[in-house]
């Protein structure tokens, strides 16, 4: 046995080669994502804030120094169409520049080579002479700013406005403005993809990012809670006709299991399984659990569209930075210490992550950009195959010699622990275990009567509210809210629970539950079938109870096992 040991986890990182010699094996280069895709995002340093000009300077930089190391991609990220201008920020409503179709086009004051209806054309060429590919992020259905427009939609497949039935389709008729996304409620919404119109939207939507010459689309608020398993149904559809091979992926990932993730995996080609990762060590903390549950489901690597799927643990936020949800660009340094940044890249490495580098690169230091170019991590990321946590090995902080192998049952260590709401696909059995519990005529609870680990203790149970008035006096529930409730957390407390929380979370925030003032939405509506599932209008997802230790990932050594490119078998431990 030969021991190397290699500087690069917190404290202390091991990297075992037992030699047993497999023969390698080969296998036909998929056309899209055959490796996890490797890059640069602007949404850490930048937000929503890049210009043309920081951009390509951006890319530039990447050509000449990450490139050789395999990253590839340079991504805009969202809101590359709102205008800067005073009174803009992430949800704010009128600022952005659409094209007569209710299409958003980049603000040519941000990205003056658009003008004259060039989109990111120009770009994507400069990107492709410096030898990249190029990416943009765009977000569900159509915007708000569209909608209240009502524009006509593009047929592309006959040209001109969209018509069918003796009439010419607009926004209005197909925007689900019930449907808007719960984190920027007043920039987007989902459009009915029943509708020959809607279909026909989306599809002039990617058949224009394939024009402009886009190699990459990270598709938001689509995933997660946010699943809208029709669009990126469609969407998958659509990018399997066009003639330029476009890698999908999909975000966020806030709640994700991998019942769910099964559903959209072979439509995509990396897809988001934790909130936004950010910069905290309870953020990189946060990780290790979901990274080991996705390997233990075999989903790492799994067909995709026309090649494979990812789970995608989000960007790395090393470097130079800006703050989420900010108006600026990048002013300040990662808060992780060395340790912590190595622990997080050596497991994005070993859990085959995408890897896309997130810190503004004009001003990539020596440490970052040594850490984020290791050969061996890399090496590990793109060749290594069976990856999975080992789980019979345990260690403690301050004493990583100490290795002891453990049975998993004994492993175990008291913990405090929180019962947190979540989503699971319906088709997973556990999310049959709702019932209703009559008090009276009156009132009525819905109780979750399924395992989730809590030995004593009453069930967890929500009020079901039947007759809620509008401000105007009128019964919200219409026809498509019928047999559908809203739940209360009180008793005769006008507050809702929402299946996708009104704010981004981040990767350690655990969904307990969101609650706010109830309305007129899908967010907050909720179908109890008799099977005893409870389903959400807003995704489709069923809801379900599971009681998670509140000190995920604290403390200890975590270890991974995965066989390396020529079958020699690895093994890694790094500090949690």
């Amino acid at each position: 046995m030969e021991i190397f040991v290699l500087n690069l986890s917190a404290v202390c990182l091991y990297l075992a080669f037992l030699l047993h010699r497999v023969s390698s094996i080969s296998e036909a280069v998929p056309v899209r994502a055959s490796s996890p895709p490797r890059g640069w995002n602007s949404y850490d340093s930048f937000c929503w804030t890049i210009s043309e000009e920081e951009f390509l300077q951006s890319a530039e930089i990447i050509s000449q120094r990450l490139r050789p190391h395999g990253y590839e991609y340079v991504v805009v990220d969202y809101l590359w169409y709102r205008r800067k201008v005073k009174g803009a920020y992430v949800d704010s409503l009128g600022f952005d520049v659409i094209d007569e179709w209710g299409r958003m086009i980049p603000d040519p004051d941000r990205w003056p080579s658009s003008r004259g209806g060039k989109g990111f054309t120009e770009v994507a060429k400069k990107v492709h002479a410096m030898g990249l590919k190029f990416g943009i992020h765009v977000m569900r259905g159509i915007s708000t700013q569209a909608f209240n427009a009502d524009t006509p939609i593009l047929d592309t497949l006959k040209g001109g406005a969209y018509e069918d039935s003796g009439r010419q389709w607009r926004a209005k008729d197909i925007g689900l403005k019930e449907r808007a996304c719960a984190w920027m409620q007043h920039g987007f919404m989902s459009v009915n993809t029943k509708l020959g119109a809607g279909r026909a939207f989306l599809r002039s939507l990617y058949q224009q990012y394939a024009e402009w010459g886009v190699d990459f689309v990270k598709h938001d608020c689509v995933f997660g809670d946010d699943l809208d398993i029709n669009e990126i149904s469609f969407v998958s559809e659509v990018l399997k006709e066009l003639d330029r091979p476009i890698v999908y992926s999909l975000s966020p990932g806030t709640g994700v299991t991998p019942a769910m993730a099964k559903e959209v995996s072979g439509l995509v080609n990396m897809y988001r399984i934790t909130g936004d990762d950010w910069d905290t060590w309870g953020d990189v903390a946060a990780h290790f659990n979901v990274s080991r549950d996705f390997s233990a489901a075999n989903m790492i690597g799994a067909k995709g569209l026309q090649g494979k799927s990812w789970p995608d643990l989000d960007m790395l936020p090393l470097g130079w930075l800006t703050d989420p949800g900010s108006n600026e660009g990048p002013h300040r340094t990662c808060n992780l210490n060395l340790d912590e940044q190595r622990t997080q890249m050596t497991l994005w490495a070993m859990a085959k992550s995408p890897l896309m580098f997130g810190g503004d690169v004009r001003k990539l230091d020596e440490t970052t950009y040594s850490l984020i170019t290791n050969p061996t991590v890399l090496e590990i990321n793109t060749f290594s195959s069976n990856n999975k946590e080992f789980p019979y090995i345990i260690g403690t902080k301050g004493n990583t010699r100490k290795i002891k192998v453990t049975p998993p049952h004994l492993s175990e260590v008291a913990e405090s622990n929180t019962h947190v709401l979540g989503l699971t696909s319906c088709k997973d059995p556990k999310a049959n275990s709702w019932s209703i519990q009559a008090h009276d005529q009156e009132l009525e609870e819905i109780c979750w009567k399924g395992k989730s680990g809590n030995k004593i203790g009453e069930p967890l149970c929500l009020y079901k509210s039947r007759a809620l008035l509008s401000s105007d006096g009128e019964m919200i529930y219409k026809q498509q809210y019928q047999g559908k409730v809203h739940l209360l957390a009180s008793k005769g407390v006008g507050v809702c629970l929402d299946a996708s929380p009104k704010w981004k979370l981040t990767s350690k925030e655990l969904r307990r539950g969101s609650f706010s003032k109830c309305k007129r939405d899908a967010n907050q509506m909720w179908q109890l079938n008799p099977s005893g599932a409870l389903i959400s209008s807003y995704s489709g997802l069923c809801a379900t109870v599971n009681l998670v230790k509140a000190d995920v990932g604290s403390g200890g050594i975590r270890s991974w096992i995965a066989t390396g490119r020529e079958g020699i078998s690895l093994m890694l431990y790094l500090m949690a």
